[in-house]
């Protein structure tokens, strides 16, 4: 039996499905394991018009018909139409202070970030230049595509990579790649075998050599099994020193009472999502403070470690499209963003080959101490508080002994 049952990406609350639909291979266990619940259908995205042009006729207003003359001529050589400013994220970018590291001259230049999702379109035009690695556990695609009932990998992609002069990304120089692990199932569902993307976080690991591993996807473990081959792999990974930032899930309505797996991982970091307001969105899923062995968690890995912008983020879609979606997948991008440019910056603070956690450790124990003063502050849901990229930099470049 696989240590997770299914392995999916965060759905949207507004899903009509939502309150009552699971993943047919997981009822059944929802009274153990209630983050298995995202096994939900999938996440509900909105397509946003980028340039709206509306017309505007000044003939209502004028009183002369040579005015009134000349206003229609206007408007049939459409001399008054106005392209409105594209619908998009950049609030979460500035609230994040991410747009501040960037004025630094930070992009992510030289730093490994790997992403397990459903795969990339890698033909929008938001992603013209990007050299994007890609392995497909799915299929047997030697090119970039997308296997999501919704293009739930080209959206995280965007958050991060963005080229488009309207919205760049968090980190848009990285070096990336994309492992497709998660699929349509037929259902509008987007499920994948736990040991696929344990696969995938290992080839991260061993093949692409990835400073951080970004998981926009979450599971549960069954009861007789209390860690699954993905939550194992990030434990490898974490382990030898690699960041893992993964969803803490969307499961807040009806919370277990712990993070999704594999963000569970003590050495991970579990991010959690806000609203444009700043509050902690009500579908994000609350932490334990203990693990799933019983054991009492430590500072700096309480669950979830940091919240970020997860409501209505506007990214890249499909036929090259954009759209809105929400949930602890879109935070969870943001967080990778701004650590990746924290590496770029600090590269002493990457993973080294035959290396451990320590630095790791101080770099979680850095983004900790850029949002609280004291850790008994931590909330089950907010985590140490709302990502703030330039402190965690500050508090990042104190680090001694790495």
């Amino acid at each position: 039996m696989e240590g997770l049952r299914d392995v999916e990406y965060l759905p949207e609350p507004s899903d009509r499905r939502i309150l009552s639909a699971v993943a047919p291979a997981v009822i059944g266990f929802q009274d153990q394991w209630r983050s298995e619940t995202m096994g939900w259908a999938p996440l509900q995205v909105e397509p946003v018009v980028r340039y709206n042009r509306q017309r505007f006729s000044i003939s209502g207003v004028v009183l002369f018909a040579l005015l009134i003359s000349l206003s229609v001529l206007m408007w049939q050589n459409q001399w008054l139409v106005v392209d409105l400013p594209a619908p998009k994220s950049e609030w979460a970018f500035e609230d994040t202070s991410i747009r501040g590291v960037q004025d630094a001259g930070l992009t992510g230049e030289g730093v490994r970030v790997c992403m397990v999702d459903t795969g990339i379109d890698g033909t929008h035009e938001a992603f013209a230049g990007v050299d994007i690695t890609f392995k497909d556990i799915v299929g047997a695609s030697r090119l970039p595509l997308d296997y999501g009932a919704v293009a739930h990998g080209t959206l995280m992609s965007g958050i991060l990579l963005s080229q488009d002069g309207a919205q760049f990304g968090a980190a848009p120089n990285v070096s990336f790649a994309m492992v497709a692990a998660l699929e349509d199932n037929g259902d509008g569902e987007n499920t994948g075998l736990d040991s696929d993307v344990a696969d995938a976080i290992r080839w991260c690991q061993f093949e692409f050599n990835a400073d951080i591993i970004s998981l926009s996807l979450g599971g549960s473990n069954d009861a007789g099994n209390l860690e699954g081959g993905s939550s194992a792999a990030t434990r490898q990974a974490t382990d030898a020193g690699i960041y893992v930032v993964a969803a803490a899930g969307n499961d807040g309505l009806e919370d277990d009472g712990d993070v999704a797996s594999p963000g569970s991982v003590a050495l991970a970091i579990s991010v959690g999502a806000t609203v444009r307001e700043g509050n902690v969105w009500s579908n994000s899923s609350m932490g334990d403070t203990t693990d799933r062995n019983g054991d009492a968690r430590q500072h700096p890995h309480m669950k979830p470690e940091v919240v970020a912008p997860g409501e209505r983020i506007i990214s890249t879609g499909e036929d090259n499209l954009w759209y809105s979606s929400s949930g602890s997948s879109d935070a969870t991008v943001f967080v990778t963003g701004a650590l990746a440019l924290i590496l770029e910056d600090q590269p002493r603070l990457k993973p080294q080959p035959g290396g451990d956690a320590s630095c790791l450790i101080q770099v979680k124990q850095a983004l900790m101490d850029s949002l609280v003063s004291d850790p008994v502050n931590h909330d089950e849901r907010g985590g140490y508080g709302f990502l703030n990229a330039e402190a965690w930099l500050s508090q990042s470049r104190a680090i001694s002994g790495c």
